[in-house]
C-alpha cells in the first residue's frame, strides 16, 4: 500500500444534475472549463496503468461522470491499458440503455448507484430531485440487464438508518453484488444531517455483520468496521456469538426488523466477504476534476496536482500521503489501538471534526486497552 493504491477515484467531472444534500462538493450544473481535458485524462490513465499488477482499480465518478462526451472514449482507453474500470453515475436521464451498451463495449465492468432510504419521500428528499427513487430503480435493472455488476450506495444518518432493513431486502431483489454503507462525514453540504453517534455506529456494524454472510457488505469511511469484523470472528472461534457484544437499542430495532421482513423468504448463501485493508492515502487516493490528488475525497489536503506532477510521485512521496501510512504515529487513542494497522480510522472524520486528520476518529467508541491504562495512570 505504500507503494500503489488499490483503488483510485477520479472525479471526472463535478457536473451534474443533482443536488444532494449529503454532497462532499458543491456540484454544477455545467462543466468547468479547468477540468482534465481527454489528453490530460489519457495520461492520467497511463500513470496508473504503470503500477505493477495487480494495478489500482479505477472508479469514474463526479458529479456525474455520464455529463462527459468522452467517457466512453476513456473507458476504452483505460481498459486497453489492462485497468479494470468502475462507473459511479448519478441516476438522471443520462442512465440510457445506448449508454449503458456503449460503456460496457468499452470495457467497464461495475457500476454503483446511491440508494439512500426504502421509500421515495426518504430518498428524493437525499437527492433533491421528486422521481428520484423510481429512476434509481429502474437504472439498476438496466444495469442489471446490460451485464454490469451493480453495487449500491447508502449513506447512513439518523434520517435513514431506519430503513436499513427495508433497504437490505430490496437490494437482495435487485440482485446487488456489493452493498456500501457510507457513514456520513459532515463535509460539503453534508454538514446540514445528522450523524449517528459511536454506539449507533456500532450498533450498524454488527448488524451488518449478521447480513454479511448473505450479500455482500462494506463500509465507506467507517473503517472500524473492519476491528468489529475481526472481533466477531475471534468470538466466533471460541463459539461466540453477537451476545457477547455490548450492543443497544438500534441493533435490536434493525435485527428485529430484518427477520420480520426475511421470515419465510430463502436467503442466498455466501462467504462473508473480507474487509479490504484500505485507508485515505494508504491503499486509496482521490483525483479531483481539476487534477489535485487528495488521499480521500471527504480529506480536503492536497497532495499535489496531476498537471505538475506525476500521480506515482504525489501517491509515493507527499508528505500528507506518507504521514497517512504511519497509524503507530496518529495521536490518541488510534495510536494505540492494537487495531490500527488494519482500520486506523477513518481520517476524513478526524479531519472534519478535530481539524487533525492524524488525530483519533471520533465516530469510533472502542477503547483499545493501552489506552485505557495509559489513562488510568494519569487518573492516578
Amino acid at each position: 500500500m505504500d507503494e500503489q493504491p488499490f483503488m483510485v477515484i477520479w472525479e471526472t467531472t463535478r457536473a451534474c444534475q443533482l443536488a444532494c444534500r449529503h454532497c462532499r462538493a458543491d456540484s454544477i450544473h455545467h462543466r468547468n472549463p479547468g477540468e482534465l481535458d481527454t489528453d490530460e485524462a489519457k495520461r492520467l490513465l497511463d500513470e496508473l496503468a504503470s503500477f505493477a499488477h495487480p494495478r489500482p482499480i479505477v472508479v469514474l465518478t463526479g458529479g456525474d461522470p455520464f455529463e462527459r462526451p468522452d467517457l466512453a472514449e476513456l473507458t476504452a482507453y483505460g481498459t486497453s491499458l489492462g485497468l479494470h474500470l468502475a462507473l459511479s453515475p448519478s441516476a438522471t436521464p443520462n442512465v440510457t440503455r445506448e449508454r449503458l451498451d456503449e460503456m460496457r463495449a468499452a470495457g467497464a465492468t461495475a457500476m454503483s448507484l446511491s440508494l439512500d432510504g426504502a421509500r421515495p419521500e426518504t430518498h428524493d428528499a437525499f437527492r433533491g430531485f421528486a422521481g428520484t427513487y423510481d429512476r434509481t430503480l429502474a437504472s439498476a435493472a438496466l444495469i442489471n440487464e446490460v451485464g454490469f455488476r451493480l453495487q449500491v450506495n447508502t449513506t447512513v444518518t439518523r434520517a435513514t438508518v431506519h430503513e436499513l432493513p427495508e433497504l437490505y431486502t430490496q437490494l437482495l431483489d435487485l440482485h446487488a453484488h456489493l452493498w456500501s454503507l457510507f457513514f456520513l462525514v459532515p463535509t460539503g453540504r453534508g454538514q446540514q444531517l445528522q450523524a449517528l453517534d459511536p454506539d449507533e455506529v456500532e450498533d450498524v456494524f454488527h448488524w451488518m455483520v449478521d447480513i454479511g454472510t448473505h450479500l455482500a457488505v462494506k463500509t465507506t469511511e467507517a473503517q472500524h468496521f473492519r476491528r468489529v469484523c475481526v472481533q466477531r470472528a475471534q468470538a466466533a472461534e471460541l463459539g461466540l456469538g453477537v451476545e457477547s457484544f455490548r450492543t443497544g437499542p438500534l441493533y435490536d430495532e434493525l435485527t428485529a426488523r430484518t427477520r420480520e421482513l426475511v421470515e419465510g423468504r430463502t436467503l442466498p448463501q455466501r462467504p462473508a466477504r473480507p474487509p479490504i485493508d484500505t485507508n485515505a492515502g494508504r491503499g486509496f487516493a482521490f483525483v479531483d476534476h481539476l487534477g489535485f490528488v487528495y488521499p480521500s475525497g471527504f480529506l480536503p489536503q492536497r497532495a499535489g496536482n496531476v498537471r505538475d506532477d506525476s500521480f506515482v510521485q504525489l501517491y509515493r512521496e507527499a508528505p500528507i500521503m506518507r504521514a497517512l501510512r504511519r497509524p503507530d504515529e496518529f495521536s490518541g487513542k488510534c495510536g494505540v489501538c492494537e487495531f490500527n494497522r488494519v482500520c486506523g480510522g477513518s481520517r476524513s472524520h478526524a479531519y472534519a471534526v478535530t481539524g487533525d486528520p492524524l488525530a483519533s476518529d471520533p465516530t469510533c467508541g472502542y477503547l483499545p486497552p493501552r489506552w485505557v491504562a495509559a489513562q488510568a495512570e494519569v487518573v492516578g
